[in-house]
């Protein structure tokens, strides 16, 4: 996957694995870095696998959590494999304030509520 933003001056986020034949990674970050209010670049963080708790996430490469494309509603399991991607900010606005929400990103991990969601719908179904 590759993000891409900007008309006269285009900035474009390096290449990131989504899928391969038997895993999704379905969070990503992507952060905008700006000077000056100015958009400069995009990148995608990568937060490692500390967040890779439990069935069925796994840790893909030493840096993303994936799930097996098996558990996925698609193929007849019980996981929703969404793509979801959340944007942060870096860099200066044109007023030369910080602009840091990718600091906070991982902190946010950390407070997953998949889990929390998962076992009321189960207890529902």
């Amino acid at each position: 996957m590759v993000a891409f933003a900007g008309r006269k001056y285009a900035a474009r986020s390096p290449p990131i694995l989504v899928a391969d034949g038997s895993h999704i990674i379905t969070s990503f970050t992507l952060v905008l870095e700006f000077h000056s209010g100015t958009l400069q670049n995009l990148y995608w963080k990568k937060f490692g696998c500390k967040a890779c708790s439990g069935d069925p996430f796994i840790c893909l490469n030493n840096q993303d959590c994936a799930v097996p494309t098996s558990k996925c509603k698609s193929q007849g399991g019980p996981i929703d494999c969404n793509i979801s991607i959340q944007l942060t900010f870096s860099g200066t606005d044109k007023n030369l304030n910080a602009l840091n929400s990718w600091y906070e990103v991982e902190n946010l991990r950390q407070f997953s509520l998949f889990g929390l969601f998962s076992n009321i719908r189960d207890s529902f179904m």
